[in-house]
């Protein structure tokens, strides 16, 4: 396995690690992307919540999940890791800089090191609590002809030994639902105007982040072509340095100012 050791801390291997990591670390944002715009469906949080009790309780999503954790502390600290390693390498700066790449990706330990503060946030504000904390519960109902849901908050010291009970009532035509409110926590975390700054203010190194990181990715792992290089680029600036940061930033601003 000494083959292996030598290849992953080249420095040719440390960066294929940083973009194996990195890429799938891009995918991952999109599918949570995808799910949590949910939060913007004007039903009292009953499809957030129940998406949040399957993607925290169905085993395959679990193992990814946790899957994604280590990549995400494996991706930061091995970003710092090679930043450091740089700067040993050459521990004073050249007079003048010759570099002609780009600011952000001259900054991306700093960029990361922001993200990762970002991060720990987010997971103590909604992760922790949703697992760990209790929270308040909701009943929905829901006419399965129509699709009409009503709501309807359970006493603040009601609990129940899993986050969603599900029960159907063939003769009404109705489906019940109690399950954690995590839409709740959410809405009410958002009232914070400092919250919400700094939650947007992280998208903003998101975006810088991703726009050089996706790009680079590539070129790490010598996919670099004239024919297909300037599609990478455009999705690393309109998916990764637009759309999906500012899908992200929507979600705190429509709780601020919408609800």
């Amino acid at each position: 396995m000494s083959w292996l050791t030598k290849t992953l801390t080249s420095s040719i291997g440390k960066k294929v690690l940083m973009a194996l990591t990195g890429l799938f670390l891009c995918t991952f944002l999109v599918v949570h992307l995808s799910g949590n715009f949910q939060l913007f469906k004007q039903d009292g949080g009953y499809a957030f919540n129940t998406y949040a009790v399957f993607m925290t309780t169905f085993p395959v999503i679990k193992v990814i999940s946790y899957g994604n954790y280590f990549f995400i502390l494996f991706h930061a600290f091995w970003g710092l890791y090679i930043t450091y390693k740089n700067r040993q390498a050459r521990p004073v700066a050249y007079a003048v800089n010759h570099n002609q790449s780009s600011p952000y990706s001259r900054n991306m330990a700093i960029l990361g090191t922001i993200l990762l503060v970002y991060i720990v946030v987010h997971m103590s504000d909604f992760w922790y609590k949703f697992h760990y904390e209790h929270l308040p519960y909701t009943q929905y109902t829901e006419e399965v002809k129509t699709g009409a849901i009503s709501a309807k908050a359970m006493d603040a010291g009601y609990t129940q030994d899993v986050k969603m009970v599900e029960t159907f009532n063939e003769e009404a035509g109705t489906r019940t639902v109690i399950v954690k409110d995590l839409y709740q926590v959410v809405s009410y975390a958002f009232q914070n105007v400092g919250l919400v700054i700094f939650y947007v203010l992280a998208m903003f190194a998101l975006a810088f982040h991703l726009v050089h990181g996706f790009q680079s990715a590539f070129q790490s792992l010598g996919l670099r072509h004239s024919k297909y290089t300037p599609l990478i680029k455009g999705i690393s600036v309109w998916v990764f340095g637009i759309l999906v940061p500012i899908g992200f930033a929507a979600m705190p601003l429509y709780f601020y100012f919408f609800k």
